[in-house]
């Protein structure tokens, strides 16, 4: 830029003596002070702002990225989890096959003809067969008694029902307890 040295702000200063007066000078020097100040401050301000879109479009280019890279992923998750189902239900569809094949019996009730009763057939019952009532509804008691006790604790079922006043009772301090800390 330009090259100010002490010496030729010291001629610039006898300049604006000779030319502006010794009784305006200090009131001068006091407005280019404070319009250079405010050039400065605009100068800083647009630096930073040139900044702050460099960085701005760094980071849209490295969401850009991050996104691809995501998609990817599930893109690759989603046609791993396609093969896999794929695969089961082939072996599935071969073991029915397999099994409608050696001539199993189809009968009317839901566990079969040979159910327990020692046939290697395969065959096994689902939940839903084995636990409808004789309307067809689910068994709310074999549901209940269905799931363990660490998950009935985990989920705040009551495991044994208690009256109003077995708890109250249950809940109440002793008596003598009572009378020392009223009195």
């Amino acid at each position: 830029m330009i090259d100010l040295g002490i010496s030729k702000l010291a001629l610039i200063g006898a300049v604006a003596l000779i030319v502006i007066g010794p009784e305006r000078l200090p009131k001068v020097a006091r407005t280019v002070g404070a319009l250079v100040g405010r050039a400065q401050r605009y100068i800083n301000d647009v630096k930073a702002e040139v900044s702050r879109e460099v960085e701005l479009d760094e980071l849209r280019k490295m969401r850009t990225e991050f996104e691809s890279a995501a998609r990817d992923v599930e893109q690759t998750i989603h046609k791993e989890v396609n093969d896999l189902n794929q695969e089961v239900k082939d072996q599935a569809q071969a073991v029915s096959d397999a099994l409608n094949g050696t001539g199993a019996e189809s009968t009317d009730s839901p566990f079969g003809s040979s159910f327990g009763s020692g046939d290697s057939n395969g065959f096994v019952p689902s939940w839903d067969a084995a636990h409808k009532s004789h309307n067809g509804r689910k068994s709310w008691r074999v549901k209940q008694g269905a799931r363990p006790i660490w998950f009935k604790r985990q989920q705040n079922t009551r495991t044994w029902v208690q009256s109003g006043a077995a708890r109250v009772k249950r809940h109440r301090p002793a008596r003598g307890a009572a009378r020392s800390f009223f009195e």
